[in-house]
Parts: C-alpha cells; sequence; structure tokens
C-alpha cells in the first residue's frame, strides 16, 4: 500500500460525522467524487449527544434534564468515469437536522419543549480533468426538508407547529488541483443555498392557522486538502463556512405570538476546522487520528439549540482487502457552553455547560 491508497482510505469524516454549528450534520463532503475507477459507498453513524443545562435563579433554577436525542446519520455515494477526463458522482447525505426534546416534570421553564428537523439531499456531480493537475467540478442538489415544534413556555400560551416536507434545488460548484505523486490533493467547494417554501401549520393563542413559511438553508464553502509527509504516512483536513446568520426559521403566528421574534435564528456565520493523520500499518490496516475546533462566538444561543462551539477527537481504523475497504470510526465531541434568553436577549434564562457528543460510524466502501 502506497501514501497515495492511504489518500483514498485514511478519510474519516463521513463514517461518524457530528457538526456542530448550527444544524449542520453532513458537512456535505463529495469525497466519493475523487475515488478511482467505479466506487460505490455506504456509510452509517450513531451521535449520542448529551445536552442539558440550570435556569437562572429567577427562573426556578431548575435542571433542563438532557433535551437532546441520539440519531442516526445515514450517507450513500456512487462515482464512476465517463472517460479519462470525465467523471461523474451521485451523493446521497443528511445535510441538516434537529432532535430536541426537553424532558418534563423537572420544573425548568421550557420543559415539554420539542423541534424536529428533517433534511435529505440527492447530489448529481461531474468532474472533469485538465492537463495541468486542476479540475473543475459542479452538479445540482436536490434537498427536501420537513420540521415540527412545540414551544409551552410562551407568555401567551403553549405553541404548535409542523411544517410540511418541501423540495428546493440549489447547485455545487468547484476546482481541486492534485499531485498523485506526493498524494496531494486541494479542493474547493462552494455549496448554494437552497429556498423552501414550507406549508406551515400553527396552533397558539392565535388559534389553528395554515401560510408559507420561507426557509433558505445556508450557502457553505468547503475546502479539503491532503498530502503525503513521509513514506506512508498522510496530512489531511479542511476548512468549512456556513452562513449562519442568515438562516432564520419564523413561521407567521409565532412572529406574532413571541412579540417578533424568530422560532430559530443564528447571529453568526461558523467556520469549522479540522486536521489529522493517517497512517500505514500492514497491507491490510491503516490508521487515522484528527481534531476538530469551532470558535465559540458568544452571545445567546436559541433555547432550541443551546451549543455554542465545539472541540473534538476522532479515531478511526481501515480495513483493506480486495477492492472492498471498511472504515470505523469514533469522535467525542466536547460541546461548547452557551447561554439562553426569553426576553429577547435581555438577560440570560439558562446556562448550559460540560457537555458533549459521542458518534461512532462505519463506511464500507467498494471499488469495482
Amino acid at each position: 500500500m502506497t501514501v497515495k491508497t492511504i489518500a483514498i482510505t485514511a478519510l474519516l469524516g463521513s463514517a461518524c460525522a457530528a457538526q456542530a454549528g448550527g444544524i449542520d450534520r453532513s458537512g456535505q463532503s463529495i469525497q466519493a467524487l475523487f475515488e478511482s475507477g467505479r466506487y460505490a459507498e455506504f456509510s452509517l453513524g450513531s451521535v449520542s449527544p448529551d445536552t442539558s443545562g440550570t435556569a437562572v435563579a429567577g427562573l426556578g433554577g431548575f435542571g433542563s434534564g438532557d433535551m437532546t436525542s441520539s440519531f442516526l446519520q445515514l450517507g450513500a455515494a456512487y462515482k464512476a468515469d465517463i472517460n479519462d477526463r470525465l467523471s461523474y458522482a451521485i451523493i446521497y447525505d443528511q445535510p441538516f437536522g434537529a432532535d430536541v426534546d426537553y424532558p418534563t416534570g423537572t420544573g425548568y421553564f421550557a420543559a415539554g419543549s420539542m423541534a424536529d428537523l428533517d433534511a435529505h439531499a440527492i447530489t448529481g456531480l461531474m468532474r472533469y480533468k485538465f492537463e495541468n493537475n486542476f479540475s473543475v467540478h459542479g452538479g445540482i442538489r436536490v434537498q427536501s426538508i420537513e420540521a415540527t415544534a412545540a414551544v409551552p413556555f410562551i407568555p401567551s400560551g403553549p405553541y404548535n407547529v409542523s411544517g410540511e416536507r418541501d423540495i428546493g434545488i440549489g447547485y455545487v460548484a468547484g476546482v481541486a488541483y492534485e499531485r498523485p505523486d506526493i498524494a496531494l490533493r486541494v479542493a474547493l467547494t462552494y455549496n448554494s443555498s437552497i429556498k423552501h417554501d414550507v406549508q406551515t401549520n400553527e396552533t397558539s393563542a392565535l388559534g389553528a392557522n395554515s401560510s408559507i413559511t420561507q426557509i433558505e438553508t445556508p450557502q457553505s464553502v468547503n475546502l479539503d486538502f491532503q498530502t503525503g509527509v513521509a513514506q506512508d504516512t498522510l496530512l489531511f483536513g479542511g476548512i468549512r463556512w456556513v452562513e449562519w446568520s442568515e438562516f432564520d426559521i419564523t413561521p407567521a403566528d409565532y412572529q406574532v405570538v413571541s412579540g417578533g421574534a424568530s422560532l430559530v435564528s443564528y447571529d453568526n456565520d461558523v467556520f469549522s476546522y479540522s486536521l489529522g493523520v493517517g497512517r500505514r500499518l500492514s497491507e491490510t490496516w491503516s490508521v487515522s487520528a484528527s481534531v476538530g475546533y469551532e470558535k465559540s462566538n458568544g452571545g445567546f444561543a436559541s433555547n432550541l439549540g443551546p451549543t455554542d462551539g465545539s472541540k473534538s477527537l476522532a479515531l478511526a481504523a481501515v480495513y483493506t482487502k480486495d477492492n472492498m475497504k471498511v472504515t470505523t470510526g469514533i469522535r467525542y465531541i466536547n460541546i461548547g457552553d452557551a447561554q439562553t434568553s426569553i426576553d429577547g436577549g435581555a438577560t440570560a434564562a439558562s446556562n448550559f455547560k460540560d457537555n458533549h457528543a459521542v458518534a461512532i460510524g462505519i463506511k464500507v466502501g467498494y471499488t469495482f
């Protein structure tokens, strides 16, 4: 096994992805597009967050209990060459999601609140290689979203909302540079925002009403790199920027009963960083380790997403046999401390500290 082969097998992100910024989950990876020959993969991850906070004394000082549910993360991809220069890939992922469920009976002011957001995307990509080691790639992404939420602590009374599944279309565009002799690849990829017009059903002090809520999942940029640094040793990493400051979910009645607040919104964009090293141990085994970082931005977080930044450590092992490779990985995420508010950001309502998540995953790839 050469360092070039390690460059193909050591990247573990899609095997156990867990993103903290906003409701980011998959990282929208397109790594399958760079595999050699005809290739197919399937990945399954299980993420178990443990997120709890304590209300300020003025709201009783009660603990929230664990308000995040475990979830599964699925992914799949197929890639093939059309000729020596042109190839294509079809990638399925779950780019965004939320599973929030505050337990009842705790005395916490947000007890009984819940939020669920489910997103699926299929991306069709094509890649063209030039003679100077550069290539360009791009394509279309079809995405569906569906969401529900319940907020019982609004002063005007309990609020419930459900949004029916809606499909939107966006695009992907990028460029890459490769040096196969040293396993070098640098890829820059832009993911467009995707607009959704969601049929929304609300129940609140205003009664039961239906309307259209416009939701736009954010644009993002991924910069991924890898390079051989010694025989059988690979350095890899990436930077991801997501424009979360433009993301907002504000159903019509919620804006009225909440006094103009958004159901979900974020004040800042998010940069995510990762850096790792992969090492070949034998003809069949290689291992990798990587660290991840997201800066804490401060300010108040949403009660439906009380996190701010993160640090993570991931370990992976890759078994290669003939045309098959199996990647298994585990990632520990230290979730950043956050404060929430219920009065539009005037004062703190709760403090979330010392929270974490554990993600485990497996990815099976086959070249044929």
